[in-house]
């Protein structure tokens, strides 16, 4: 193999030579870069396409959800001013009727220790007059027991001896009966 004598022209051709390759290889380089790019751009038009189709009806029921909150909102602060209205034109009547409660309770204090004091006194006059009266019921127990014991004396005594003297008289009623019926 022989090595040419390279002059410019010979240079200057293998240059051209050699950027028409490297321009034809960057052609086919960007073609496959462009149908890379296509498919990728079909892919991804199918793509936001499938996702389109998914996420429009989460879109319109967020829509719908919220109009549907705002409406809800707009109820809830009517509802809200409502019942701040009702405890503004309540709270008076509330404190009103507190303040009375209190002054209630303090009544029914003051009038629970009268009535505690009057039970008090009642329970110490009913159990003195207990104490009278068991002394008195006891008093005429023991008198009545004793009237017992003394009429028991009185008419006891006087009926055995009525009753020995009886006894002598019938004694000797048979005997002298007995007496008497006797054959001699």
């Amino acid at each position: 193999m022989q090595i040419h004598n390279l002059d410019n022209q010979t240079i200057l051709l293998a240059l051209a030579v050699l950027t028409g390759l490297a321009m034809l290889l960057q052609v086919f380089i960007l073609l496959g870069i462009l149908v890379a790019v296509r498919k990728t751009a079909s892919s991804m038009q199918k793509e936001i396409t499938s996702m389109r189709s998914a996420l429009m009806p989460v879109i319109f029921d967020t829509q719908e959800i919220i109009a549907s909150s705002r409406n809800t909102l707009v109820s809830t602060q009517a509802l809200v001013a409502n019942a701040q209205g009702f405890l503004t034109r309540i709270s008076p009547k509330v404190e009103a009727a507190a303040g009375d409660l209190v002054e209630i309770t303090k009544g029914l204090r003051a009038q629970t220790a009268q009535v505690q004091s009057s039970v008090q006194e009642i329970v110490d006059q009913v159990r003195k007059q207990s104490n009278r009266v068991d002394n008195m019921v006891s008093g005429v127990l023991d008198t009545a027991d004793r009237a017992g014991s003394y009429v028991n004396d009185v008419v006891a005594r006087p009926m055995r001896q009525i009753s020995s003297i009886l006894s002598v008289v019938k004694a000797v009623v048979e005997s002298l009966r007995g007496f008497g019926a006797q054959p001699r």
